[in-house]
């Protein structure tokens, strides 16, 4: 991957943090904001549709909207460390044959990968450098919903980026968190023909779904 920010999500997001997060994901399910997403995803009808899932980490979005309905999943990660754990996951949990998965940067392999029902992206456009091409890109993708979450508006997320960032550049990791504005994320969806019909803060978490009118 010849995107900076990619090759330090390869090097971050590696063996050990996949292993962690499947171990924690088996433990307690998905994270608190995960599932607020889910919730408001499954209000809406998701029997037969088709999903998206971008940045899906050990794939705990398409294990649970699979479970409910949704016929087939594709992951789109950066990590292969992660698109490891999610194969594996998957196929431990019957839906194998349902998943696939892609590696590398979205927003590169996007010309190349189908449209789906619904899109989602947890905790990944703070991951991410160009949020106007990521949004863009993964708007263009969803006929029907597209689910995210990303943080809040906050000094706090802010502040707390900036040190991230700081140890990241002391420790020579290319790695960098995002804190893209709120404003921001919402014109360029709304650009894209997308209503917003869900939001909620979950503690530094905003979680919010759009839709095609």
């Amino acid at each position: 991957m010849d995107c900076c920010q990619c090759q330090g999500i390869e090097g971050f997001f590696n063996e050990r943090e996949a292993a962690r997060s499947l171990k924690k994901y088996r433990r307690d399910g998905p994270a608190r904001s995960t599932r607020v997403l889910l919730d408001a995803l499954r209000a809406s009808p998701v029997e037969g549709a088709t999903l998206l899932d971008i940045g899906g980490g050990i794939g705990a979005i398409p294990l649970d909207l699979l479970s409910v309905g949704v016929t087939s999943a594709t992951d789109v990660d950066a990590s292969s460390a992660y698109i490891a754990a999610a194969r594996a996951e998957a196929a431990r949990q019957g839906f194998g044959d349902r998943m696939a998965y892609q590696h590398g940067n979205f927003v590169a392999l996007a010309p190349t990968i189908a449209p789906a029902d619904i899109v989602t992206l947890d905790r990944v456009i703070c991951c991410y450098h160009d949020v106007h091409a990521l949004v863009q890109a993964s708007a263009s993708k969803a006929r029907r919903l597209y689910g995210l979450v990303y943080p809040r508006d906050s000094w706090f997320s802010g502040a707390l980026s900036a040190v991230a960032n700081t140890l990241f550049r002391l420790r020579k990791n290319p790695f960098r968190i995002f804190a893209h504005r709120t404003s921001t994320i919402d014109s360029l969806l709304r650009n894209a023909g997308l209503e917003r019909r869900f939001q909620r803060n979950v503690g530094l978490w905003r979680v919010a779904i759009y839709a095609r009118p």
